[in-house]
């Protein structure tokens, strides 16, 4: 059963950088895992985006214009990759704080791409249900 979510990502990059989207979407809850679900139209497209949750990783999946898989585990390098029309990218994560309750997922996390590292990323993601 599906609950449809106002959703609200903020993401900043080394402290000075920060971007901001509100979208609406949809949160699933299956046994040990939770699901949000939502899509945000950018200048190359539209991108389809699934935050997934357990008790100790949360995985970051994107489709669409922009593909990207992002996993996080505390403290644990994680492999991931980027995908645009220019060709594929390694990535990898290292969080340095890994939370997710109700309602909440915040991560702060270390980027590298094709092994340089890219910055310092504060993802805050906040979502409650929206009542129509």
């Amino acid at each position: 059963m599906s609950t449809p979510v106002k959703i609200n990502v903020k993401t900043t990059i080394n402290e000075q950088e920060t971007f901001e989207l509100v979208v609406f979407g949809q949160y699933d809850q299956k046994e040990h895992s939770s699901y949000l679900r939502y899509e945000e139209v950018l200048e190359e497209g539209s991108v389809r985006t699934i935050v997934k949750t357990t008790d100790d990783e949360v995985l970051i999946l994107r489709s669409g214009a922009v593909k990207m898989r992002l996993p996080f585990q505390l403290h644990k390098k994680m492999k991931g990759s980027f995908e645009t029309p220019l060709g594929r990218f390694d990535t990898t994560t290292t969080a340095q704080r890994l939370q997710h309750g109700k309602g909440m997922i915040d991560i702060l996390y270390d980027f590298s791409l094709q092994g340089s590292h890219a910055g310092t990323y504060h993802m805050e993601i906040s979502f409650q249900e929206d009542k129509i």
